[in-house]
């Protein structure tokens, strides 16, 4: 079977809800099976987030921060909502300057991904900053607490649960499985 013969088909889609942060919809689709029916959808605001590795490489800068939603305590990198008509990338070196008062010396896309790819769009921009250069006091104080988290701890974070948003999870794991390289 080919990619065209297996694709879903979307006929149509509503919006049954739409605030500023979410916007859910039903979609009229059909499966390469024939079958036809309304399916979910949900769209959140597209972030953008930045795993910043100290001038040594040894370190990555990540808030320790509460999530009210699922009420968890866990290490976060540093990122936010992509503002309308912003880049991602101007995103990724806004957020991180707001927060933390740390600019990269040097910041390059390192991967793209969405989170719940069966029924949410919601591409996360994950950015590689090299080199930290601190540029001022923080502006947003409602962040967490920031902190140079060795890399050698960030596979026992994970495991112990430390570290369990989607976002920093892929950026991190991302960095640490490819060997530091964006190439």
């Amino acid at each position: 079977m080919t990619n065209e013969e297996s694709k879903w088909t979307v006929h149509g889609e509503r919006t049954v809800y739409h605030s500023r942060w979410v916007r859910v919809g039903l979609a009229d689709i059909s499966q390469p099976s024939g079958e036809r029916f309304e399916h979910h959808v949900v769209w959140f605001p597209a972030p953008a987030m930045t795993v910043l590795i100290d001038d040594e490489g040894e370190h990555v800068l990540m808030a320790w921060r509460h999530r009210f939603a699922p009420d968890i305590w866990n290490w976060e990198l540093p990122g936010g909502i992509i503002d309308p008509g912003e880049d991602p990338q101007e995103t990724a070196e806004r957020e991180l300057i707001e927060e933390s008062g740390y600019r990269p010396r040097s910041l390059e896309p390192l991967i793209t991904f969405e989170p719940a790819v069966g029924m949410l769009r919601n591409p996360n921009h994950v950015f590689l900053g090299r080199g930290a250069e601190l540029v001022g006091n923080p502006t947003e104080v409602n962040e967490g607490r920031f902190e140079w988290v060795p890399l050698n701890r960030i596979p026992t974070l994970i495991r112990n649960g430390d570290i369990q948003n989607s976002g920093t999870l892929v950026g991190l794991l991302h960095y640490l499985a490819l060997g530091q390289r964006t190439d």
